[in-house]
């Protein structure tokens, strides 16, 4: 089993999004029983709150549904648990990376990484905007988790 953990900063907007839609895409690969995915947040400010309402609904347009999901922070055991931990921004790359014992670090990477689109690095914050950001985030989580999917399926098929 694969575990993948997406992490922004409040687990309320960018790392469920990340989280719902990779969950739709493994699912729809039949690789569920190989791939296993969470998220959480650098803080504490929303925990055990459900994905901001305005993440939902630009979600449940496109067919993904965030409503089961809880936000957490993470945890000292994250590291260990998880083969991938990816951070949405830069500042929660950093954040991650002063929690991270050392011999996990190799697993902390950005999300948009595994994006075909190389011109955008972070997932950008859509909290404090409009519904149009909500909508830039899951244009970008989804092709980065099409990439995170690519990529994972080359490492089972070895």
């Amino acid at each position: 089993m694969i575990r993948v953990l997406f992490v922004c900063t409040g687990n309320i907007c960018r790392s469920p999004t990340a989280e719902g839609v990779f969950k739709h895409y493994v699912a729809e690969a039949g690789l569920a029983d190989r791939i296993a995915s969470d998220s959480a947040g650098t803080h504490d400010f929303h925990i055990g709150e459900p994905a901001d309402p305005r993440a939902q609904q630009a979600a449940s347009r496109r067919g993904y549904d965030l409503s089961p999901l809880r936000g957490r922070q993470v945890g000292p055991r994250d590291f260990a648990d998880f083969d991938y931990v990816l951070a949405m921004d830069d500042s929660n790359l950093h954040a991650l990376e002063r929690l991270c014992p050392s011999q996990h670090s190799h697993k902390l990477k950005l999300f948009m990484e595994f994006s075909a689109n190389a011109g955008m690095r972070e997932v950008p914050d859509p909290y404090g905007g409009g519904p149009k950001g909500f909508e830039l985030v899951l244009d970008m989580v989804e092709q980065a988790a099409q990439g995170l999917l690519h990529h994972l399926r080359a490492r089972i098929d070895r």
